[in-house]
């Protein structure tokens, strides 16, 4: 919550913690790059999350997913069907 907004990336000390906790840990709050979300997961976390960068298109959703899938995180790359 401390870097939410920072874009300096998320807190990769406390997410190595949390994730020896046996619940699923969600990364949120700092991310500016593609790298800080890879950072996070290998960290430990079981998902990432971000809205500044995705709500003012700083960065594409499909260009991070391609970045992750390309450095052997698990990726849905296709669109989801539309209703």
């Amino acid at each position: 919550m401390d870097r939410d907004g920072t874009l300096e990336g998320f807190d990769l000390e406390l997410l190595h913690e949390a994730s020896m906790l046996d619940i699923p840990v969600i990364a949120s709050g700092g991310a500016g790059t593609e790298t800080h979300f890879l950072e996070a997961l290998e960290a430990g976390a079981d998902a990432v999350l971000a809205a500044t960068l995705f709500h003012e298109a700083t960065l594409p959703i499909a260009q991070l997913k391609q970045y992750l899938s390309e450095r052997g995180q698990l990726m849905r790359l296709e669109e989801p069907c539309k209703r």
